[in-house]
């Protein structure tokens, strides 16, 4: 750490750095000679040429402008046809975030006016784009990084000492070994440990939201769990049963980092604050507080697609596409300065979507991959898309044009705004009727986020959002935002609502399904992964001819006469074929193949067919396994 430190002293002019801090992995200068800060940064790009590390440099907080007058000048300099809808002042790190409806607007000509606000105010400024939706839940989770400045600053810069901090080379070559706590033949509560002598990371932490008791949640009684040991956590994208649990590690103690993209830090924050929610009003108690959800994010660490960084001081990560949700990401660990090349590719969706592009295959180096089987059983070839949405538009049409009503269980993120697309586009081109679309449970503020972050969505929607035709702000889409709007919904006329959960196990969907259940006119697609032995796996197998309900603290009955149809085409994980031509597309190709994510029969037949393809030593670990990689 002391080298590199140096390294950069001696590098610069004499008296033009006033100190040095990390920020993770990257390293940011700071200085009192304003000539410095605006005339430094060739000797900066030198600097990153002969380190190979991310050099910034930055005002030190003497210099700065005051916060108003700061203000006055950003709103000076940027047009207003920018719109700017805030100004948010990091003062520890020199860092002014302007949000904006159009960044580029902000941004100007190869940054232009953002030199303009630095040369006129010495504050370095970040653009960030305003969702096209208003939600006051996003807008706090992203305020939340702003609230202790000096927290935030030595958190980042802890970080970078401990990835900077000497070790022995020598000991990089004894073994890497990753350890099963969740989702071994099994879907939900995904968790793993990789490790090396130097390293602990745990890669997702999520729950089981559909089992009970302990199956719901990872073996942190594993022997080699140990919170305390933890260097950092890498998620991989915000469904509950991959971040549910995340909270819960600052709340038992953990204080280190969480990397993961930006839309996956804003939309793990919603899913886990909706679970606090949907505890309390299930009056139960909830595994954690919104302070916990609120530690989380202060403690996040967000990258970019294809952005390489340390994570600790043997292993490095980039993040891949995964085309799963908004912001998933397959993560690749370099370790041991590539001793090992592992991919983890959490959930995936190796095909186009009209929400997102299909999920990356080129990594500069790969040995082994571990790799999702949600949908990996020879039976799992759905029809293809555009098929499934024939048959959900003729399905609408038929419940609609006979007076009832469409429920959509789906889940809030990723599954629903596909569903919304293509509702939307049916509707403009009149393939269903012009009936209500209401939107229930977390999936508006969710919304919100997708507008927040169009450069992770597909090249599409993306050109639609740049061109002010965001398809998520459409007139049809109606919030329902109180139980008393919910209440008309149930009452009114024929109309398609979206409501969370799309396994149907609590939430506003389960609210629904109950009023509309005996209802021979009103209908339900269920397009979601159902669990065994939960009511939606139970009606989708047809085994149940009634259903019984917790009503204030009552059990009532009711017979199942609303019409109810099954379509998979609609899954944000790849099918079988998907996941075979995924692992056909690597480049390069693994030596060995690990499967999880997946019922037993399903992830053992995935890796058999593998196998017998491509002649890989293929595993399917159980929960609590261990599996040495190197």
């Amino acid at each position: 750490m002391a080298d590199i430190l140096e390294t950069i002293k001696t590098e610069l002019p004499k008296g033009s750095v006033s100190s040095i801090n990390f920020e993770g992995a990257n390293i940011v200068v700071y200085t009192e000679n304003k000539k410095f800060l605006m005339e430094g940064e060739e000797y900066i790009r030198a600097l990153v040429n002969k380190i190979k590390k991310r050099v910034e440099l930055r005002a030190e907080t003497d210099l700065l402008a005051d916060k108003e007058q700061t203000e006055k000048e950003i709103r000076k300099i940027i047009p207003e046809e920018a719109e700017i809808t805030q100004i948010l002042f990091d003062q520890q790190r020199s860092i002014v975030v302007i949000e904006a409806k159009k960044p580029g607007l902000v941004i100007g000509k190869a940054g232009s006016l953002l030199k303009d606000v630095k040369a006129t105010t010495f504050w370095t400024a970040e653009v960030q784009r305003s969702p096209a939706i208003r939600s006051k839940i996003t807008e706090n989770i992203r305020s939340v990084l702003y609230l202790n400045n000096n927290q935030r600053k030595k958190f980042l810069n802890d970080i970078g000492k401990k990835i900077y901090k000497e070790w022995d080379p020598s000991k990089m070559d004894e073994w890497v070994r990753i350890s099963v706590l969740g989702s071994g033949r099994h879907v939900g509560r995904s968790c793993f440990l990789l490790q090396t002598p130097q390293s602990k990371i745990l890669i997702d932490c999520g729950l089981d939201v559909s089992a009970q008791g302990q199956d719901k949640f990872p073996y942190f009684d594993a022997p080699e769990f140990d919170i305390s040991s933890i260097d950092a956590v890498v998620l991989s994208h915000a469904h509950l049963d991959h971040c549910g649990l995340l909270p819960y590690l600052y709340k038992i103690g953990y204080e280190g980092p969480v990397y993961m993209t930006t839309p996956t830090r804003d939309l793990s924050a919603l899913m886990t604050l909706d679970l606090i929610g949907v505890a309390y009003k299930q009056a139960a108690t909830p595994l954690y507080s919104s302070s916990d959800v609120a530690e989380m994010v202060k403690h996040s660490v967000c990258l970019n697609f294809n952005e390489v960084t340390d994570i600790t001081n043997d292993i490095r990560i980039t993040m891949y596409n995964a085309g799963h949700t908004l912001g998933s990401a397959m993560i690749h660990f370099n370790i041991g300065n590539g001793l090992h090349n592992f991919l983890y590719t959490g959930d995936t969706k190796f095909a186009k979507t009209r929400l997102l592009d299909p999920a990356a295959t080129y990594f500069p180096r790969l040995e082994t991959i571990q790799i999702e089987s949600t949908y990996g059983g020879r039976e799992n070839n759905p029809q293809p898309k555009r098929e499934a949405e024939e048959e959900l538009i003729n399905f609408m049409n038929n419940v609609l044009t006979n007076g009832g009503k469409v429920l959509l269980p789906e889940l809030g993120t990723g599954h629903a705004q596909e569903k919304m697309l293509m509702v939307e586009e049916a509707m403009r081109e009149g393939k269903i009727p012009q009936v209500p679309v209401y939107i229930d449970g977390m999936i508006w503020d969710i919304n919100a986020v997708h507008t927040a972050y169009p450069d992770f969505l597909s090249r599409n929607v993306r050109s639609q959002v740049f061109q002010d035709k965001n398809p998520f702000t459409s007139e049809i889409f109606k919030q329902v935002g109180s139980a008393q709007e919910r209440k008309a919904v149930i009452e009114g006329g024929p109309c398609i609502i979206l409501a969370t959960s799309g396994m149907l196990v609590g939430g506003a969907s389960l609210e629904y399904f109950r009023n509309f259940v005996d209802n021979p006119k009103d209908g339900m697609c269920l397009s979601c992964y159902q669990p065994p032995g939960g009511l939606g796996r139970q009606l989708q197998e047809g085994t149940l001819k009634e259903v019984t309900f917790q009503n204030e603290g009552k059990e009532e009955t009711s017979p199942i006469k609303m019409q109810i149809i099954s379509i998979e085409g609609f899954s944000g994980h790849s099918s079988r074929s998907e996941l075979i031509a995924f692992v056909n597309n690597l480049s390069p190709s693994p030596k060995r193949i690990i499967v999880n994510h997946g019922e037993v029969s399903r992830s053992l037949d995935l890796a058999s067919s593998i196998y017998k393809m491509h002649k890989v030593e293929t595993v399917v670990p159980r929960n609590l396994e261990a599996i040495r990689l190197r």
